[in-house]
Formats: C-alpha cells, structure tokens, sequence
C-alpha cells in the first residue's frame, strides 16, 4: 500500500471512512451488548466498580434462597401451631363436656330392720369406683351414745370422807381440779364445794354442779366429756374413772351389791318383773348374774328390756329406744331407784333413752351420714328413693358394696353381690381425650419443612448479610419440642374424671397448654416478621446495587442509535466526498483515452 500514491484529498477521505467506519463498530457493539463499557480496556474505573457491586448483588441474592427457606420453614411451624392450637381447645371442649355431665349410675336398696336386728353393728363397705383400693365404710346401726353430763346418786357409803378430781378439755385449761370432801358432807355440800373451787378459778371452763332430784350432777355447758377420779369417791355415789356415761338406766357407783341378795320386783313399760332370790345365789359383787337373771326373764324380754353390767355398773336398754317407767321394791338392792334417768333428767319416774342401742338406723339418717361424711360425699352420693336408700356412683369406675344381697336388701354381710356400673360418658370421653394428645404430638412432628422442624426442637439460622454478621436463630424456647410431654398433657384413664375437682384441675392444665402455644405462636410471628422485613430490605438493597452498576455500565441505547444513525450519514458523506476527490485522477484518465 505503501507504494500506492493517493492524492491529499483522497486519503483525507479516506481517514475519515477509516474513523467512521470504527466508531460504527463501537456504537454497534454497544447496541448489541447494551453495555457502554464491556471490558477493563473501555473504562478500568466503571467496570472495575460494577463488578463489585454486581458481585455483592450476587452474594445478597444466594442468601434470599436462605431466607426464602426459613419463611417457608417458619410458616411451616404456624400451620403446626395452628392446628395445635384447635387440637387444645378440643381437648378443652371435651373436659368441659365431661365436666357437665353428670350420668352417673345408681342403685336403690330396701333396709329392713328386722333383717339386720339390733345386736351387732353391720356395715355398708365400698370399693372399687372412686375408692379405687381403699374401702370407704358406713355403719348401719346406731350405737350408744356417752352424754356430756355426770350424773350420780347422793349418799354412798357413810362416815368416809376422801377427795374428787374433776378434769375436761376446756375446765382450767385443761387442768384438774381436786375437791374435799368429808362424811358429813351432803350432795348439796358437795355441790356447793366443787362450785366455789371451781368459781375461785376466775374460769369456770363451763363446767358447774348441782342437786337434782336428790342426784349430784357435774355438767360440762362445752359438751366436753368429765372425767371423775378420787379416793373414797363413792361417798357420793361415783367409781372412779370417766368419762361418766349417761346413757341408759344406770348405778352409778354405789355400795356395792351384797352376796346373797333378796329377791326383787319392779315395774318397767307396764310389766311386772321378778327376780326370785334363788335366781340370785350367785350374784357377784360386779351385778354380771344379775344382769343376766333381768335379761332372761319373760317380763323383761316382753318389755323388749336388757340389762348389762360392767364394772359394777348395771344398765338397763329400752330395745325401741322410748321412755320407760322405772319404779317398785327391790330396786334399791340391785342400786336402783325410782325416777333414775338414762342421761340425767329424771322426769317424773321416767327414764330417758339418749340411743336405741345398736338400733338400725333410718334411710335419712344414712343418707345424711353418707352426704356429710368428707371420705364417701365425694365419691358416692346418696338419698331416700321412697323408703330405699339409693347410692350413686361417682365414678367411671364399677363400684362395690358389701353388705347388700342380689335382689337389693341391706343385710351388712353380704359380699360380692352388689354393684353399680361407672359412668360410661366420663370413660367415652376420656378415651376421646387420649386420641386427641396422641394427635396433637403427630402434628408436632409433621411440621417441618426442608429437613427442619422447629416445632420438635430444631434450630433454624439465617445469615442476613453477605458478612455473615447479621444473623437471627430461631428455635423454641429452651430448645423443649411442642409436645404432649412437654406442655404437661398425659394419657388420662377414665377414674381421673371421676371428681369435677379433678376435671377442672385437667382445664387448668390444657389452659396453661394452650397460653404457652400461644406465645410461643406469636414468637415465632414475631421472627417470621423480621425475616419478611429482611428479605424484602435485600431485595432492595440488590437492586440498587444493580441498578448502580448499571449507571456505569450500561449504553444509553437512544444515544447510542442517534450515533449510528449520525455516523451512517457521515460514512455516505464521507463517501461521496472520496468519490469527489478521485474525480481528478480520472480526468487524466480521460485524457489518455
């Protein structure tokens, strides 16, 4: 090319086509990458710096996989949650139902005095039902009761004196008290005596004596029982010891019974009884044979009258439990009198039965005893079902009574043959229970996602920044599994809703349950929230990174068009302007030819 000549103005043109030309190759190029600057050669400093932004885009944008997983992970958890949650509140629902529902079982038995009698105490035994191993027991019988009040017979034996201690729970705090007596003193005297020591207490404890009817009576106003201890305390008609019962028609103390003693007679309900002196011959001094000659005599036995006796003291039981007369000879040789009372009130010759001795007692009486006794009320219930006593089993368990035959009568010996079913609700719903736990630890280990499962414990990490410096963990509190175990939730069995105590301890459980699924809900919202804000943030911030290296790199394609657009007719123009300055070239040309 070297050797070619070309003319001033044709290579001027042709230096410009040459430019044209490559800045044509170079607007083209952008419009073709859209990028003004593709390599370090078109501007070192833009791309050097949209390389790193671009670069810190890319790390951003790998973590928003991460992110994207730990939402997912952590909506995976509140549908677990969620699904928790409706499970408690069935498990609440069906508590409250069973709490409400009251059918529970009865049985309703026939008592028959005559059945049982009036000898030996029976019992109504329960086991099995709310005892569960343990035996809850009632009596059937009444037994004799012991009054408060001590009540005695003036004038013992003469020309002794001696001394009297008087001790209850409330006289002198507890402590005893000692009175002085002597041979000459009468029950009015000694009366008087027990008064002003008492008085000179300042605090009488409730505790008082006085005369009635020829009788000494020491009465505690407290109901405590009296205790009675001294020497020569027969000398108004006590034997030591106490607590003074009162409780039929009773010597008490007393001289003690001669051996032989005469024959006798007295009227008891109409009935003359009489005792043969041979009947009598070997009477000892404790009165035993003479209880035992009143007890078999025809005249007692039809006025339904016993006698007993122990330790000197000779008690005569009215078998139907009302007054009786006492009165007639020889009443005195056995230490009875006329008008002597059962519990210290002689009225008029009557005597007072406190108790029917070990009499059957009424349906009322034991469906009052049963209510009212704090170890059976909450387990059985009972009340009168027309002269029946009807006992209902509050429990879901079969309960057992001993003491009544198969066809229903009260007998207190029987054994085995009664039953009450429990209540089949109570164990439905129990059972209804139980599926509904074993349910809620299913879902608590469904709830994962990607391998994670913050519901049974899992940690959870996301790094926020391409640094690694920020980052949120996410995991249950203390690391403990949403699960039955762990909200205190066990497998109930049917006996457990047996009391509604024990139901409403239950609510209390799954309401604690349900509080702490309820936070910990809201916590795991709360993280879900700060996840959302961060990837929403990183979307952002990738963009402006983007965006900002594009401003370095990218071609205004407007511009760049406008370019070609302008060096096209700058390469026709220079074209032309070539083919101008060759024209003088050819006309030598034309010369030649």
């Amino acid at each position: 090319m070297s050797d070619i000549s070309l003319s001033k103005a044709v290579r001027s043109n042709l230096l410009s086509l040459q430019k044209t030309a490559e800045l044509m190759a170079t607007t083209q190029g952008r419009l073709s990458t859209g990028n003004k600057v593709n390599s370090a050669l078109d501007n070192p400093t833009n791309f050097f710096t949209a390389s790193s932004l671009n670069a810190r885009a890319g790390d951003l944008n790998a973590l928003m996989d991460s992110m994207a997983n730990g939402i997912q992970t952590l909506e995976a958890a509140d549908n677990g949650l969620t699904s928790i949650t409706k499970t408690l509140e069935s498990m609440q629902s069906t508590l409250r139902q069973a709490r409400q529902d009251k059918s529970f079982q009865t049985a309703s038995y026939s008592l028959d005095p005559d059945t049982l009698g009036i000898g030996t105490i029976e019992t109504l035994d329960f086991t099995g039902g709310a005892f569960g191993d343990d035996t809850g027991s009632i009596t059937l019988h009444n037994t004799v009761k012991r009054g408060n009040n001590g009540f005695v017979n003036a004038g013992g034996t003469a020309g002794k004196g001696g001394s009297l201690t008087i001790e209850t729970d409330s006289l002198n705090g507890g402590t005893a008290i000692t009175v002085n007596f002597t041979a000459a003193d009468t029950a009015e005297t000694t009366a008087a005596k027990i008064n002003s020591t008492i008085s000179a207490l300042g605090e009488k404890g409730g505790v008082s004596a006085r005369v009635v009817n020829g009788q000494l009576e020491i009465a505690s106003a407290k109901g405590d029982d009296i205790t009675l201890t001294g020497t020569d305390a027969e000398f108004i008609g006590l034997v030591s010891g106490g607590p003074v019962a009162a409780t039929a028609a009773t010597r008490v103390g007393g001289a003690a019974v001669a051996d032989p003693v005469p024959g006798f007679s007295f009227t008891i309900n109409g009935q003359e009884v009489s005792i043969p002196a041979t009947d009598l011959a070997d009477a000892t001094a404790n009165g035993t044979s003479i209880a035992a000659a009143i007890s078999s005599s025809s005249a007692a036995q039809a006025a339904g009258v016993t006698a007993t006796s122990a330790a000197g003291v000779i008690t005569l039981t009215n078998a139907d439990g009302q007054n009786f007369t006492l009165d007639g000879a020889g009443l005195s040789s056995i230490g009875l009198t006329a008008g002597a009372s059962t519990n210290g009130v002689p009225a008029s010759g009557t005597v007072t039965t406190v108790d029917q001795a070990n009499a059957v007692k009424t349906i009322d009486a034991l469906v009052s005893e049963i209510n009212n006794d704090p170890a059976l009320r909450t387990k059985i219930r009972a009340s009168n079902d027309n002269a029946k006593l009807r006992i209902e089993n509050l429990s879901t368990q079969t309960l057992n009574i001993a003491g009544v035959t198969s066809s229903g009568i009260i007998d207190g010996t029987s054994f085995g043959a009664a039953t009450i079913v429990g209540n089949s609700v109570r164990a439905d719903l129990a059972e209804q229970f139980n599926e509904l736990r074993d349910q809620l630890d299913k879902l608590s280990d469904d709830a994962s996602f990607n391998g994670i499962n913050l519901l049974r414990g899992d940690n959870l990490k996301i790094t926020f920044n391409e640094t690694g410096t920020s980052t949120i963990t996410i995991q249950t509190k203390d690391g403990q599994a949403l699960n039955s175990a762990n909200l205190s939730l066990y497998n109930l069995t049917a006996d457990q809703l047996d009391a509604d105590a024990d139901i409403d301890s239950l609510l209390n459980d799954v309401k604690s349950a349900l509080a702490h699924v309820r936070t910990q809900s809201s916590t795991f919202g709360s993280n879900l929230s700060i996840v959302q804000n961060r990837q929403d943030f990183t979307k952002e911030m990738i963009n402006t990174l983007q965006t900002g290296a594009a401003n370095l790199t990218l071609a205004d394609m407007n511009e760049e068009a406008a370019n070609l657009l302008a060096l096209q007719t700058r390469q026709s123009l220079s074209s032309s302007s070539l083919s101008l300055a060759s024209q003088a070239d050819q006309s030598v040309l034309q010369l030649l030819q």
